[in-house]
């Protein structure tokens, strides 16, 4: 196993290469081009990587080292930690976050948690899986013969299918595996970002194209040339947007915000959508023209209730994935947790799976799960329990008879809302809605709180 240090202080290098020597290759690096080049010349496994190196931030440095190699486990080094600068680490793609003096132990057994990580993310048995998506039902099987089939081409795709089934594993499969595998991967959530921020992320600008351009910034047609970009909820995408990405398509060139020039691009656009955007095109919320563009190839992903078989796979794979990740030992199931996780239909699919088992992980305290070590919204309609007068009562949400039925969904969404702790995309998952569908009933419940 090989790590590469990158900290502009020459003593926290030697330090750190002492300390692992006997357990690793070592490499080190004082300044961010010398460890970019040691990446693309060494097959590194891990990197420490420190918060700032000379005048280079080492936030921006995460996505080229994970563009050499995007199973690469890094974990950050700083003295100027926070949580903010934390989680905006963990969002680009770092494994961990430790703070200065090191405690070299620490470090250590971080590093071998990290390591054996992404053996269990990353490599999904050859007969269980395909590219790190797991399951082996026909419709899944039929799945990945499509994927080996358009991995290599230059093809448009465009990936269907609900909330949670993993359309961006799809993508990441047909690039990883595919002819642009060492290209860049770029990632844009269509819904997430507000309508006047999207078009400068995905076209970019120069300095002085508006108020608080103050340097000139690539956008993600640009940084992605001859790879692919990824286009999450294509849906969500306005009209006027629409027709600049068709101009991208049809001319393979983009023209920054503040600029004359055009500029060409080698882009594979795969796209995707939980909508069923034929039905958005006849409605006029998306381009006929368009639709046809991407959609060359199309891929749709069945919901987990449809594949049942890869139910119990699936249950393992995020046991002992949550297991390593929480320092746990191997965990199993009671017969009564096993058979509501069997019969659940996961409105929320893949990713509602994977939380539920995260929750139960997480809060259990044996090392056999029981169905109440289970999340209450996946009880929702399934557990008893005892009311305050002894009458038996369901666990979860109730509506009195007479409510209106947009006061109905009011109150649904906010619990979802408090059962997900606030977070916002796991409840537009669990929703089966976008995150901007959310933020703007969320928006409304507000200002009629605030009428009243």
């Amino acid at each position: 196993m090989k790590i590469l240090v990158i900290d502009d202080e020459q003593a926290i290098c030697s330090s750190v290469r002492f300390a692992l020597e006997d357990d690793y290759e070592v490499f080190t690096a004082t300044e961010a081009e010398d460890g970019l080049a040691i990446m693309k010349e060494q097959s590194i496994d891990g990197v420490l990587l420190d918060l700032r190196i000379g005048n280079d931030n080492g936030l921006e440095l995460i996505p080229k080292l994970k563009e050499i190699r995007r199973d690469v486990v890094i974990i950050m080094m700083t003295a100027y930690g926070n949580i903010e600068t934390s989680v905006r680490a963990m969002k680009e793609g770092a494994y961990q976050y430790l703070s200065k003096p090191l405690n070299l132990e620490e470090l250590k057994l971080l590093i071998e948690k990290g390591l054996q990580f992404r053996r269990l993310n990353s490599v999904v048995h050859p007969q269980v899986g395909y590219a790190g998506i797991i399951g082996q039902s026909p419709k899944m099987q039929n799945l990945f013969e499509l994927i080996r089939k358009v991995k290599d081409i230059d093809s448009n795709v465009l990936v269907m299918g609900e909330s949670g089934t993993g359309k961006e594993l799809v993508a990441k499969a047909i690039h990883y595996h595919g002819a642009r595998k060492e290209r860049p991967f770029s990632v844009i959530n269509c819904a997430a970002i507000p309508e006047n921020l999207l078009e400068s992320e995905l076209f970019g600008y120069e300095k002085g194209a508006f108020t608080g351009a103050s340097t000139r910034k690539a956008g993600l047609f640009e940084q992605s040339h001859q790879g692919t970009i990824f286009l999450d909820e294509i849906g969500e995408m306005p009209l006027n947007l629409q027709a600049k990405i068709l101009r991208v398509i049809q001319e393979r060139e983009i023209t920054p915000l503040g600029s004359a020039q055009r500029k060409e691009v080698d882009v594979r656009i795969i796209s995707a959508t939980n909508r069923d955007l034929y039905e958005e095109v006849q409605k006029g919320n998306f381009r006929e023209d368009l639709y046809y563009r991407l959609n060359v190839i199309p891929v749709s992903l069945p919901p987990l209730r449809e594949r049942a078989e890869d139910i119990p796979l699936m249950i393992e794979h995020f046991l002992e994935m949550y297991a390593l990740r929480m320092n746990r030992k191997s965990l199993t199931l009671s017969h009564q947790a096993k058979d509501l996780l069997y019969r659940y239909s996961y409105p929320g699919n893949v990713r509602e799976l994977s939380n539920i088992l995260e929750y139960a992980v997480a809060l259990a305290d044996r090392e056999m799960l029981d169905a109440k070590d289970l999340p209450a919204q996946f009880g929702v309609g399934r557990n008893e329990r005892k009311g305050a007068n002894g009458e038996e009562a369901l666990e979860g949400i109730f509506f009195p008879s007479g409510l209106l039925l947009e006061e109905v969904e009011k109150r649904y969404i906010l619990y979802t809302l408090e059962q997900c702790l606030d977070h916002r995309k796991r409840t537009a998952d669990q929703l089966g809605i976008s995150e901007r569908g959310l933020r703007d009933k969320l928006k409304k419940y507000k200002e009629e709180d605030g009428a009243d």
